[in-house]
């Protein structure tokens, strides 16, 4: 247990590295490992010979596989998803990162195919909206300051249709660091939104990238739909109280614009 969750703590803190955190963290698991196979090996000796004990043996297989169990997690996410460290709706020219120390050295990035991405995260398109690139810059900004993400740099739109871009990082459970970038480019009638999201050292993302961008782009365009709304003067559907109303149509998400209601 202390392998486990000080080597968790180190890492986010920022007191050990990414390889290093590796190699105690799999140190961490593989005593998490010994410690279940002893507990079961204690127990079938205590079913055998009544010796007391049990207890001690109980509580070694309790605690080994609460230790195992976020490797258990990760390994089911391993197989799910490919490998990937960096994901993004355009090309990544577009969308520059951040560079602090000790991220300047990072691994060349571990991309997915088109055809991948399209399979797996379907929703991680860009988006084009009705309004003008000033309000869309600053409902993204908003999501963002909710998501909790820490924006490290922030550039509004400029004249002549220079594109706003937000510069923003978060952290994952185990301590891996996470930046995400947006781009918003267009003009006062509408505007697209591209964004990115890196993992930085890490050799394995476990699907974060691709799933954090599909629930942010979804909120955009929930976000986006409602301020259209509002625009229009349009009050949201009262509640069916009986069972035999009809329900309203779902705002749809996969279009490249969402529908005002």
């Amino acid at each position: 247990m202390p392998l486990v969750v000080i080597s968790v703590l180190l890492h986010r803190f920022g007191l050990v590295g990414g390889e290093r955190f590796l190699v105690i963290i799999g140190l961490g698991g593989a005593v998490a490992l010994l410690a279940v196979i002893v507990a079961i090996m204690a127990l079938a000796r205590l079913w055998q010979t009544g010796d007391q004990g049990w207890s001690r043996a109980l509580i070694g297989l309790v605690l080994g596989l609460i230790c195992l169990a976020p490797y258990l997690w990760y390994a089911q996410l391993a197989l799910h998803y490919p490998p990937a460290t960096d994901i993004a709706t355009t090309g990544r020219d577009a969308l520059p990162l951040i560079f602090e120390a000790g991220t300047a050295d990072m691994p060349p990035p571990r991309l997915l195919t088109a055809g991948q991405i399209e399979v797996i995260f379907p929703n991680v398109v860009s988006r084009t909206y009705r309004l003008s690139q000033t309000q869309i810059f600053e409902i993204a900004q908003k999501l963002v300051e909710d998501n909790g993400w820490t924006i490290r740099r922030m550039t509004p739109p400029g004249g002549s249709g220079q594109p706003g871009r937000i510069n923003a990082q978060t952290m994952t459970w185990p301590g891996w660091r996470e930046e995400i970038v947006l781009a918003i480019s267009g003009n006062d009638d509408s505007a697209t939104v591209d964004m990115r999201s890196v993992s930085l050292n890490a050799p394995h993302d476990f699907g974060s990238n691709g799933l954090r961008i599909e629930s942010f782009l979804r909120g955009l365009d929930e976000a986006v739909t409602n301020a259209l709304r509002d625009a229009a003067g349009i009050a949201p559907p009262a509640a069916e109280d009986d069972e035999g109303d009809d329900e309203a149509p779902p705002v749809s998400t996969d279009s490249s614009e969402p529908a005002a209601t």
